[in-house]
This record gives C-alpha cells, sequence and structure tokens, in this order.
C-alpha cells in the first residue's frame, strides 16, 4: 500500500515526468547566464532550482485539486492520482503546503542583500500560479495567465543575481527597470514561449474540452493556432536574441541560438491543425520544446564563459 501511495504522491507532483520540471527551470538558466552578473555562483543555482521544483509541484497540485473532477471526464488525464482516487483531498492539500513551505524555505535562504527583493516577487507570483488552474472555466486564453507565471521564472532569478538590490534608494521596482532590454528581452522571451508550447499541449484536449465545455487557447485560436504558436516562437528567439546582445554574450551562443530557432519553426510544421485532430503526438513537441530551450541555455552558458 504504502509504495502505491509514494507512486501516487510522485504521479502528483508530476515527478515522473521531469520534462515539465526542466521546462520552467530553463527561463530561470536564461536569466541567470543573461543577468549582469553572470555567471551565478553554484549555491545560487541550486536555491533557484529547489525552489522552482518546488512550485512546480505546488502548481501540479492546485491544478488536480481544481480539476479532480473534471480530469476523470478527460482521456488524458483520467488516471491522475486525485480524479482516480488513488489520494484522498486532504492528502493533496498537505502535500501542497509542505511545497509551499519548502518554495518559501528556498527564498528565506537567499543572501540578506535580496531576499526582500526576491520574496515579494515571489508573493506577486502566488495568485496567478493558483488560479491558473480555474482559468479554463472562465477566460478563453488561460495559457497567458500560465506564460505570465512562466515569466516570474526569469524575474526571480534575475533579481536573485543582482546583489545590491536593497542597497538604501533601491527597491524592487528599480532593480527591474535597470534590467533594460536584456531583462525585458529574457521575460518576453519566456512569455511568448511559455504561451506558444502550452497552446500546442492544449490542443490535445480540445475534443475532451469542448464537450465538457472548457476553454483553452488551442480552442479559441481554432484554425489560426499553428500561426499564432508559430509567431509566439520567433517572437520568443527575436526577444532572446535582443537581451543576448545587449547583454554583451559572446559568439559562441548565435550557433546555438539558430539552431534552436530553426528547431522551434520546424516543430510547428509538424503539427496538424484540424479541431478534431487527437491524434498527433502533441506530447512531444513539448519535449521538443525541452531540448530547444536547453539547446539555448547551454549556448548562452558557453556565450557568457568563453
Amino acid at each position: 500500500m504504502i509504495p502505491n501511495q509514494i507512486t501516487a504522491l510522485i504521479q502528483l507532483l508530476r515527478w515522473d515526468r521531469p520534462s515539465g520540471r526542466l521546462i520552467l527551470l530553463i527561463p530561470a538558466g536564461w536569466a541567470l547566464w543573461i543577468s549582469p552578473n553572470a555567471p551565478p555562483q553554484l549555491s545560487l543555482v541550486m536555491k533557484i532550482a529547489l525552489g522552482g521544483i518546488a512550485i512546480s509541484g505546488a502548481g501540479c497540485i492546485a491544478n488536480d485539486l481544481w480539476d479532480r473532477k473534471v480530469d476523470g471526464l478527460v482521456t488524458r488525464t483520467k488516471n491522475r492520482p486525485l480524479a482516480s482516487g488513488q489520494l484522498k483531498v486532504s492528502t493533496a492539500s498537505l502535500l501542497l503546503v509542505i511545497m509551499l513551505f519548502l518554495s518559501l524555505s528556498s527564498v528565506v535562504a537567499l543572501p540578506e542583500a535580496t531576499r526582500g527583493s526576491v520574496l515579494k516577487l515571489a508573493l506577486l507570483a502566488l495568485p496567478s500560479i493558483l488560479i491558473y488552474p480555474s482559468a479554463k472555466r472562465w477566460f478563453s486564453y488561460p495559457q497567458a495567465i500560465l506564460a505570465i507565471c512562466w515569466g516570474f521564472s526569469v524575474l526571480i532569478p534575475w533579481v536573485a543575481n543582482q546583489p545590491n538590490n536593497d542597497h538604501p534608494g533601491h527597491n524592487l521596482f528599480s532593480s527591474i527597470v535597470a534590467g533594460g532590454l536584456p531583462l525585458l528581452g529574457t521575460w518576453l522571451a519566456a512569455v511568448m514561449w511559455t504561451f506558444g508550447f502550452d497552446t500546442v499541449y492544449a490542443m490535445s484536449d480540445r475534443i475532451d474540452d469542448k464537450k465538457l465545455g472548457l476553454k483553452s487557447s488551442a480552442l479559441t485560436l481554432g484554425k489560426k493556432v499553428k500561426k499564432v504558436v508559430l509567431t509566439s516562437y520567433i517572437s520568443a528567439c527575436i526577444c532572446l536574441a535582443i537581451a543576448a546582445f545587449h547583454a554583451g554574450i559572446g559568439l559562441f551562443f548565435w550557433p546555438f541560438w539558430l539552431v534552436a530557432s530553426i528547431g522551434m519553426i520546424r516543430t510547428v510544421s509538424l503539427l496538424k491543425s484540424s479541431e478534431y485532430e487527437n491524434t498527433t503526438p502533441y506530447g512531444k513537441h513539448f519535449q521538443y520544446q525541452v531540448y530547444l530551450g536547453g539547446v539555448i541555455f547551454i549556448g548562452l552558458f558557453l556565450g557568457r564563459l568563453i
């Protein structure tokens, strides 16, 4: 019984599918290496990774708590632990609190110079993280809310890597404004990229969502979905290029950026846009984005070091 419960908890956190955790940490890596204080200290990278994994787990739990009655009616999600009755709501709620505590602990563990600013950003991010799972019931573009959540995975590491944030005369707003085009470009890239890949992810649920009266950008966009996703990816790549250029990233970055940009365009061309097509492996598209986002990160890593 206990091994089954542990397996169910892992599935609730989506730790059995590491792609979803990596795809949140990748924009954080972009921010840390585009930041003028790059390369970051290893201790900071570990704290950001811990916080990212914990808050990602919290988001997954919140999603399943909201959708536990709906997930059982959707082909892709009917076997999730709460929908299938493998876990109790009380158990999931307790784990949610633990994940939120761990994410808070990673903030508290930061140096005093940045702790206050990062805590403010974390508190600003929390409402969007917790309401996103309900957005499919009342908002035609719930993927846009997830994209905003993902934007904080850029802002928080960036601010955490600015050791002078909390000296007299500095506040959170001035710290973000001081990031200029490198920070703005990285943030926009993360937002546009996230909107694109999560819209594709929602394409696999279009038939079930339509029957249940749920909303998604994949349904709202209809036949325009491929064009919008393509525009999102192209915009993300351009924004990253602007950010890297103004951050002074070295020449080693650009071949990786080019490969990833071409790859993103190519993955869109492989999609089928028919509203009733439910056999295209949209999950593979999501996996491809993990690889391509990782390619960009490797380029930034080498471009900053060499």
